[in-house]
């Protein structure tokens, strides 16, 4: 994922505008798009501030409780994780079930130890 502009970039730039440069020669000289700098104008004419939105993006885990989680994961570990999101319920997907999983280290693949010759 891209990392937002600067604040440094963004204070530069709307003050360049706000000095009666046009926004062309404003966009062209900070390497910037024409809409990028739009968006940062009306956000500061909405907001007063034109800084970068916090960053919400990422997962948020449908699976609140990890105790729980990991006590039904050895409840029914030879159970596919379609049947565990079914028998999880909450409206739980197979896909929530994969991503808690990793979260907490818990791999589907046996631990079989082979044991060498003696």
């Amino acid at each position: 994922m891209p990392a937002p502009y600067s604040y440094d970039l963004r204070q530069k730039a709307v003050k360049a505008v706000k000095r009666g440069h046009k926004k062309v020669n404003v966009c062209r000289l900070f390497k910037i798009s024409r809409n990028t700098l739009d968006l940062w104008l009306k956000r500061e004419k909405e907001t007063g501030e034109y800084a970068a939105i916090a960053n919400k993006q990422g997962r948020h885990s449908k699976i609140e409780d990890e105790e729980k989680f990991k006590s039904f994961v050895k409840e029914n570990k030879g159970k596919t994780q379609k049947r565990m999101a079914e028998l999880w319920g909450n409206n739980i997907t197979q896909q929530n079930i994969s991503y808690t999983c990793k979260k907490l280290g818990i791999t589907r693949k046996k631990n079989l130890r082979i044991s060498g010759k003696k």
